[in-house]
């Protein structure tokens, strides 16, 4: 029975560790993508252009609120399978709402409006980034 719960508890560790994992290698592959498209714009223009570089900011902002998100889903696994305590239920708490007004700021910063705000709608001929 011990042996068990041992077993238990050390695969939901691993998997709150792969959760983790997969949003920091999420991030660098958006960076790392995001960067050379923007360095591919600019040596073709032979210039670099404000457009690029918005564009470029907004794929990064989008990166990490991507990565955040995962993170905090890691976070909710381990403290709920792992150490279902007051006091980790609160660290988490604390984690949750600090990525929160990150991802909020993110959000502002990318999009120009409050996560609650109604999205903008793109402009005739105006493409997505």
């Amino acid at each position: 029975m011990q042996e068990t719960q041992e077993s238990y508890l050390l695969w939901i560790d691993r998997a709150a560790n792969v959760i983790e994992g997969l949003a920091v290698a999420l991030i660098l592959a958006f960076i790392i993508v995001a960067t050379l498209s923007w360095l591919r714009s600019a040596a073709r223009k032979r210039a670099f252009v404000i457009e690029d570089y918005s564009r470029y900011r907004n794929r990064l902002g989008r990166a990490l609120l991507l990565g955040l998100e995962i993170l905090v889903a890691a976070d909710i696994v381990r403290t709920v399978a792992l150490r279902p305590t007051l006091a980790s239920v609160a660290a988490l708490g604390m984690l949750v709402a600090i990525r929160t007004f990150l991802s909020w700021s993110i959000v502002v910063e990318v999009e120009g409006r409050w996560p609650w705000q109604a999205g903008r709608t793109p402009e005739a001929g105006q493409k997505d980034v």
